[in-house]
């Protein structure tokens, strides 16, 4: 199935979504990568109110390559970056915040079980920077430039941006894990 969806996402928007359907994101995206999540948790721990709302919200694992023009920021490179480092921080950030939706490449080993009836892991294929930067039509803001230009936090505005294939539901179904899980006994069979 294919899916057009609009942010902020609500439950009921991915709930219908299955492992292996296409999906297109239009409205507001937030990039984070290893530092931004780690400052998000250090200040939800403090009480800290963040300067963005994970309400409802849609974060893409990307490090974009930006410019700065006398009209504000234009992306010139977005593409996704390896989800698999965030893994160990995702369970806590989905605890305490709505987030719907994760965008990023390779999927996320041991996950699917915080997803579960809260967020899906949407993959997007690497190698496509130039193809994202064009789906982005706006950057709305930026957030802890402090960190670096790829590690702060982006508030993106998108058009259809995908295609993104479901690799983790909401009903638990990893499409990462069932391939790793069918090399690992191709491997046990050629032993």
């Amino acid at each position: 199935m294919e899916y057009h969806l609009k942010t902020p996402l609500k439950l009921e928007d991915i709930e219908k979504l299955n492992a292996g359907d296409i999906v297109y994101i239009s409205g507001e995206i937030l990039t984070a990568r290893d530092e931004a999540h780690a400052r998000i948790l250090e200040m939800e721990e403090k009480g800290e109110k963040l300067p963005f709302s994970l309400e409802g919200a849609v974060i893409y694992h990307c490090g974009p390559l930006m410019k700065q023009t006398e009209n504000g920021w234009k992306v010139v490179s977005a593409g996704p970056t390896t989800s698999g480092r965030m893994s160990k921080m995702t369970p806590s950030l989905l605890k305490a915040n709505d987030v719907r939706a994760i965008i990023g490449k390779g999927g996320m080993k041991s996950i699917a079980d915080a997803l579960k009836n809260r967020c899906v892991y949407l993959a997007y294929t690497g190698g496509c920077a130039a193809l994202a930067a064009e789906l982005i039509k706006e950057v709305k803001t930026v957030h802890w430039l402090d960190l670096g230009m790829p590690e702060a936090v982006w508030v993106l505005r998108v058009e259809d941006f995908g295609p993104l294939i479901v690799g983790i539901d909401t009903k638990g179904t990893d499409i990462f894990a069932e391939v790793r899980e069918k090399a690992q006994k191709q491997l046990e069979k050629q032993e």
